[in-house]
């Protein structure tokens, strides 16, 4: 039996400025201390495969030293012997930065369509990768899958680690769902012959056995979700990674390891408040009964007036709230008259 830890989504670099011009807590501490968090069981030599399943970044340009600082890790379990097998996801436009990563020998960028065949505890495990589709990933997953040449492999055990939305994955408070179309992968197309599905791009993790037919998978195709919180579509959704346990014949097992994730909060500015000093004291309760770590989003009541609103900055919202809580206007505050 083979242990693999399965993380993906990272978005490494979001709210990382390098010269910022307004001293608040930033966002991208949490996800990186989740980053590491994630990869430390790895680092300590607790699992014999490393796959990051895309959007390490959270875009395709990102700055030297964040790309320096996501690869440090990767770099120092590579070492220990541990192979990285890397997916670039629509993030990073379906490619890594170049990097030391590329010429380590332990360490694999699915940049085209490949499979790999490792050697791990006496096993030969094929892993097949492919960068993000980012376009018609409908049309285009089974010739994709089929340039790895994952058939001409004996092998095993068989992963296929990609960067796509199947069908029947949910996300959002609202349990929105893929279902036909150029950017849902049939649940059919899964070639029989794999024993799992690695995939990122979908925050929250969740675990597809059947189609939305019914029909079972050949293969179960796991989603670990984003390691932090990233939208507050995703603010009721437990993060972290996953341990995959895999033995030859089908036998499989997985473990959801859960990250600390900041609390995501709407508040509501009342407008019943009739002074700018009544609604300030207002705020300032409602402020300091919320956990001090959370990431709150206001929103103005329809009562209240713009005049009002124009002196409740975000710079005087920070003023009030702890220095540990990310505080900021979810719509613009402002708007144009009608006509």
């Amino acid at each position: 039996m083979i242990r693999i830890l399965f993380l993906a989504d990272t978005h490494l670099g979001i709210d990382t400025p390098l010269r910022p011009r307004i001293q608040r807590r930033r966002r991208g501490d949490d996800f990186y201390a989740n980053y590491t968090a994630a990869l430390q069981p790895a680092a300590a030599g607790k699992v014999d495969l490393v796959v990051h399943g895309g959007d390490m970044f959270f875009r395709s340009r990102v700055h030297p030293s964040i790309i320096e600082s996501a690869f440090a890790p990767l770099l120092q379990i590579a070492d220990l012997g541990v192979p990285v097998c890397i997916v670039p996801g629509n993030h990073e436009r379906s490619n890594i930065p170049c990097s030391l990563l590329e010429s380590h020998p332990q360490i694999a960028i699915f940049d085209h369509p490949l499979t790999l065949v490792l050697t791990l505890r006496g096993l030969r495990i094929a892993v097949t990768g492919l960068p993000c589709i980012r376009h018609n990933p409908a049309g285009l997953f089974v010739p994709e899958v089929e340039k790895s040449g994952w058939r001409d492999c004996s092998a095993d055990i068989r992963l296929l680690c990609m960067h796509q939305a199947v069908e029947g994955a949910q996300v959002g408070v609202q349990n929105y769902t893929f279902r036909s179309g150029e950017e849902a992968i049939r649940g059919r197309d899964i070639p029989a012959g794999f024993d799992a599905v690695l995939s990122g791009h979908i925050h929250r993790h969740q675990v597809l056995t059947r189609d939305l037919a019914g029909r079972r998978l050949n293969a179960p195709v796991f989603y670990p979700g984003s390691i932090e919180r990233t939208s507050f579509a995703e603010r009721e959704e437990e993060k972290g990674y996953l341990i995959i346990e895999l033995a030859p014949g089908g036998g499989i097992r997985h473990r959801f390891m859960p990250l600390p994730a900041r609390p995501m909060i709407d508040l509501t500015v009342d407008g019943s408040a009739a002074t700018l000093e009544e609604v300030r004291a207002q705020l300032i309760r409602q402020i300091a009964a919320l956990d001090a770590e959370a990431i709150v989003r206001l929103r103005p009541a329809a009562s209240i007036p713009a005049a009002l609103l124009s002196a409740l900055s975000e710079r005087w919202l920070r003023s009030v709230a702890p220095s540990t809580m990310n505080i900021s206007w979810g719509i613009p505050r402002y708007q144009a008259p009608a006509g």
